[in-house]
């Protein structure tokens, strides 16, 4: 049997598993009003669970980027959502501060593996010039997770009370292995559902760089950022993460604590960014593929679609400080913020597959995800101190961020391309 077009369903199956990585992630964020008031916790208590969420999560990015160079994409997404679904599906059996949290660590540790593993998987699966497009299609996962999260989450809490949710959802992931096991055979040299047209287009498409192929052995972590243009990555990812992180994180409780929103409020106003999100992540991709495609180089148009996402973050997030003084208002604003988040990031996301090749990508995208979210971790020990009377200085501080992301590619990545290989 071949199956045309293999490459989407893989890449589909990776959109679908992080739809479910955020629909499990963002619902205690939606339920604490019901789960706080229940269990007798504060605001303090919840900034304690996202960060050792958080910090657990970015342990998580290396050790799963070094996992799925190891164990290969296959096995490495089996194991991540495996164990995060039954994580997620644990969240029931909290009873506290100390237990929630304990779940949130394993949550954070198998989630992780969600990234790396996508940018790796789209390395393998797709030729250069389209990997922006795949790279979107994934992160439109991110973006539609937290579009179906709080409506969905909403109707099962009132219908069902949050423990039972936490079982519903816990049990999407477990079901999602059967169709990655089926589909996801081998690796597209391979496999046998592959067409020859597919495979040609694909593997003629993948560059080596100027050096060796490194499908045997990647190079190591300290040779990995004996390179500038690594550190481009890690620099624009610590200085970018934390935007997305604080409307994923905080914006349900910003909702309760600046609106009196209740849950059933939240679900109703909180997907809207999100779909501007998911908008800016397919769109990111289609127009550098279209400028690459039109002959711009790969570091051309990536650039070009980085500086773009960046202008539109930080207009957005200045107008949150100047304009947005009502519910509607704010999340319009902040869809426009994501839209252009998600535009830039899925260009960024895609470089360690542009710079180096084989078993270095996951290890190169991991270490960018643990950066990226100690800047992430940082932001969330501040918000409760810098946030008592406004959310005014974190949003000043968040739009101060965006060009300092933008400047670190541009300054420390002269070219977006297989980087020389040192001789060892």
């Amino acid at each position: 049997m071949k199956v045309k077009g293999l490459r989407w369903w893989i890449i589909g199956l990776i959109a679908l598993a992080t739809i479910i990585n955020y629909i499990d992630r963002s619902a205690l964020a939606i339920m604490w009003p019901g789960i706080s008031e229940e269990l007798g916790m504060s605001e303090s208590d919840y900034a304690i669970i996202l960060n050792v969420f958080m910090v657990a999560y970015a342990l998580g990015q290396s050790v799963s980027g070094k996992m799925y160079d190891k164990v290969g994409t296959k096995l490495g997404y089996v194991i991540s959502i495996f164990v995060w679904s039954l994580a997620s599906l644990m969240h029931t059996f909290g009873r506290g501060v100390m237990s929630i949290s304990f779940f949130r660590i394993l949550l954070g540790v198998s989630e992780a593996g969600n990234w790396p593993g996508a940018v790796k998987s789209n390395a393998e699966w797709f030729p250069v010039k389209d990997r922006a497009i795949g790279q979107g299609i994934f992160n439109a996962g991110a973006s539609l997770g937290s579009v179906v999260a709080p409506p969905l989450i909403a109707f099962l809490y009132l219908g069902f009370g949050w423990r039972t949710t936490f079982i519903i959802i816990g049990s999407a992931g477990i079901l999602w292995i059967i169709p990655w096991i089926v589909f996801n055979k081998k690796r597209p040299k391979d496999h046998p559902w592959i067409t020859q047209k597919e495979k040609k287009y694909i593997i003629s498409g993948r560059h080596l760089g100027r050096h060796k192929d490194q499908e045997g052995k990647g190079l190591g972590i300290l040779q990995i950022l004996s390179y500038k243009e690594s550190w481009a990555i890690l620099a624009s990812r610590f200085f970018l993460e934390p935007i997305w992180w604080l409307f994923v994180g905080w914006m349900p409780i910003y909702l309760q604590n600046t609106y009196g929103f209740n849950v059933k409020e939240i679900g109703m106003f909180a997907w809207v960014p999100f779909v501007g999100a998911a908008v800016g992540s397919i769109s990111g991709g289609v127009l550098t593929e279209r400028w690459v495609a039109m002959g711009q180089s790969v570091d051309k148009a990536r650039k070009r679609t980085i500086w773009m996402g960046g202008l539109l973050m930080f207009l957005g997030l200045v107008s949150t400080i100047l304009f947005a003084d009502g519910p509607t208002k704010f999340v319009i604003i902040v869809a426009v913020v994501l839209f252009g988040f998600q535009f830039a990031i899925s260009n960024i996301q895609t470089m360690p597959s542009d710079l180096f090749s084989g078993k270095s990508v996951g290890t190169l995208a991991g270490l960018g995800g643990t950066v990226g979210i100690l800047s992430v971790i940082i932001m969330n020990f501040l918000i409760p101190i810098i946030t008592k009377t406004s959310y005014t200085p974190a949003f000043v501080i968040i739009a101060a961020f965006v060009p300092l992301g933008v400047f670190a590619v541009f300054k420390l990545c002269k070219e977006i391309g297989p980087v020389e290989i040192k001789n060892q």
